[in-house]
């Protein structure tokens, strides 16, 4: 079969980008640049960022189209093109970040994401310039727990690339997967996707100088956690958990991720939350509801300092579901608790610094 350009044009018609279910050439995604020469054709296509998850599949569905319309031996060659200028080469990621701090727990339910908000707040309460990334992907929390559901983060262009600019508030800049998807619908997205969104919400935004960077990882281990060590030089990974001891277990999995010889993050230390529930009415009194000090007996085992210890108070999830952290009224008992675990996470991270040269980002080739 004889090639020329529109046979090539209407075979990639068939092809559609999954963002949108329309077509690569109603989408101008086409570069006028068809090469036919005897059985071989080559073409480019444009897609607005190098981080774009769907490059792979759609090169792949562009080969196979014309291929189905040209003949099984044609041969393509498909080139891959973006808009928007590459990020550049930097010696450091995120290089005007002075401290990366990964919030993490072995388990769900812990209470982590309200540690990372809170902690957040109460940096940024003493004097510190913050940064707070949900990282959660399946699961975003912050929106809600900084009141900010409605929010929806623009671009600009900065120096020939568009960069995504963090909704601020209570004095942090945010950025959540949840400010870009509906959130009444789950987020089914493969490994893969997740991965390059996370990538996106950190490489491609404009965070600016920070004292703190405070990521809010999903539970567990997986390949959040992967993508996440592999982009970033961690500075130092707080570790979160009840007091029980299945909790405790699954803590114990959390640090042994960060402090085995692959990945070789520092552990800043251990946060025992849910340490004690305590009544508005009787202040001075202590039920231990999940059992007594795990949290503090773990962390003397292990050897990592024990951070603080988080009591049950109702205010502190009346003010996650209000949007109205706890940790922006320091003169009531949890205000003070949060105030106490950011004071010790910022002595930790101090000497960290002072005894143990920068963490840089895992090698995939070591």
């Amino acid at each position: 079969m004889a090639l020329y350009p529109n046979l090539i044009k209407e075979a990639l018609q068939t092809v559609r980008y999954p963002g949108t279910g329309k077509d690569i050439i109603s989408m101008d995604m086409l570069e006028d640049d068809i090469r036919i020469d005897g059985n071989s054709v080559s073409f480019s296509i444009i897609f607005e960022k190098s981080t774009d998850p769907f490059i792979k599949s759609i090169v792949k569905s562009a080969e196979t189209a014309v291929k189905l319309r040209a003949g099984q031996d044609t041969d393509v060659t498909v080139k891959v093109k973006t808009r928007q200028a590459p990020r550049p080469e930097e010696p450091d990621t995120l290089p005007h970040v002075k401290n990366i701090i990964a919030v993490a727990s072995g388990k769900g339910g812990v209470g982590k994401s309200t540690i990372a908000a809170n902690l957040a707040v109460a940096l940024a309460g003493i004097g510190y310039r913050v940064g707070l990334l949900d990282a959660d992907i399946f699961g975003p929390s912050m929106p809600k727990m900084f009141r900010t559901e409605d929010a929806r983060p623009y671009a600009e262009n900065k120096g020939g690339r568009d960069l995504i600019i963090p909704v601020e508030q209570y004095g942090i800049k945010l950025l959540s997967i949840g400010y870009f998807v509906d959130p009444g619908q789950a987020v089914l997205w493969r490994g893969a996707m997740a991965s390059n969104a996370l990538k996106q919400l950190i490489l491609d935004s404009d965070w600016g100088e920070l004292d703190y960077f405070v990521i809010d990882m999903p539970p567990g281990t997986s390949d959040i956690h992967l993508t996440l060590v592999q982009t970033l030089g961690i500075t130092g990974a707080v570790v979160v958990s009840t007091p029980q001891q299945i909790a405790l277990a699954d803590a114990r999995k959390a640090i042994d991720m960060f402090t085995n010889d692959k990945v070789n993050v520092p552990v800043l230390g251990l946060v025992e939350n849910m340490a004690w529930f305590t009544p508005a009415e009787l202040p001075d009194n202590r039920y231990y509801l999940f059992g007594k000090e795990g949290g503090k007996r773990l962390a003397a085992e292990l050897n990592v300092p024990l951070l603080g210890q988080i009591p049950i108070v109702q205010s502190i999830c009346e003010g996650g579901d209000d949007g109205v952290p706890a940790a922006l009224n320091p003169d009531t008992m949890t205000g003070r608790a949060f105030y106490e675990l950011a004071k010790a996470v910022a002595v930790a991270t101090d000497a960290r610094n002072h005894q143990l040269p920068p963490s840089e980002a895992v090698s995939t080739h070591k």
